[in-house]
């Protein structure tokens, strides 16, 4: 059984990340992946993986973002923000190249840890990522459902509209594809372990997420260098998937492996194969 380890990383500024680790007697074999958490969640590894990733010899590592759990939070963060984080994570656990993965604004926290660190950053996995607000030739909120339209068309007009929709939005399911609603009663139950603790100190972590998804990124994702696969579901209600055609079109060296029927959650039942790309592609 996978276990995990979790600690408080004290940085310079005062502040502090929550880390999760699944170290283990012969991680020296094994392959460091950051996983970047979604929106609203906390940042512990995904358990519906750990199976594979037992199978292929790979160590999760992962942190809460600030604002959610116990890191505090930082004001102002951006979606480039995710490479310092990244690089004090890795280096307080002597990790000098990894890879990495992320699901839905996560995965846009991957890609963005990838620009700004190609030497340390070996492949990445994005999974129902967002693109950047400001793309180029995207109409970037065409697809998406009313209520994720509504609650980011709020962070357009900054923090206080933002704040006052969340006091009073309500959870949608139509945000999700009857696939979703399939994948939340089975395997990917899991996110109930980790979007109800995340909100539970508070809306802070998920409006400072959608804050930054709706600015600049601080980076840009044709900067990414390392190889990079994408997983989008063409019935995705939440990030549609035109970001991730968009995101293949702008990365050099990416793969979009687009999937007939899925949305935003179950397309994540194509997560454990795609850790075996992982494997291989990390050099």
């Amino acid at each position: 059984m996978t276990k995990i380890k979790e600690f408080d990383l004290a940085l310079a500024d005062g502040r502090t990340l929550h880390v999760y680790d699944t170290d283990a007697d012969d991680a020296a074999d094994r392959l460091p992946v950051l996983w970047h958490h979604g929106t609203p969640n906390l940042g512990t590894p995904p358990e519906p993986l750990f199976p594979a990733a037992e199978r292929l010899g790979l160590r999760w590592v992962s942190y809460d973002r600030p604002g959610y759990g116990p890191s505090t939070r930082e004001p102002g963060r951006t979606v480039a923000s995710a490479a310092g984080y990244a690089r004090h994570v890795a280096d307080a656990l002597g990790i000098g190249r990894f890879a990495v993965m992320g699901h839905s604004g996560g995965a846009s926290h991957a890609l963005a840890c990838a620009a700004l660190l190609p030497e340390r950053v070996q492949a990445v996995v994005a999974v129902a990522p967002m693109a950047p607000y400001d793309a180029d030739g995207l109409d970037w909120f065409a697809g998406m459902s009313r209520s994720g339209q509504a609650t980011l068309r709020a962070a357009t007009e900054g923090r206080a509209a933002k704040e006052r929709h969340e006091a009073q939005a309500e959870y949608d399911p139509e945000m999700f594809a009857p696939a979703d609603h399939a994948a939340l009663n089975g395997t990917w139950s899991w996110f109930g372990s980790v979007v109800g603790p995340a909100l539970a100190a508070g809306r802070d972590g998920l409006i400072d997420d959608d804050l930054a998804y709706v600015s600049p990124w601080g980076c840009d994702p044709a900067q990414v260098t390392a190889p990079v696969l994408l997983l989008h579901g063409d019935g995705d209600r939440v990030a549609p998937s035109s970001y991730g055609e968009w995101l293949a079109r702008r990365i050099p060296d990416a793969e979009l492996r687009l999937s007939p029927g899925d949305g935003h959650i179950s397309i994540l039942d194509s997560a454990a194969e795609s850790l075996d790309w992982l494997r291989a592609a990390a050099k």
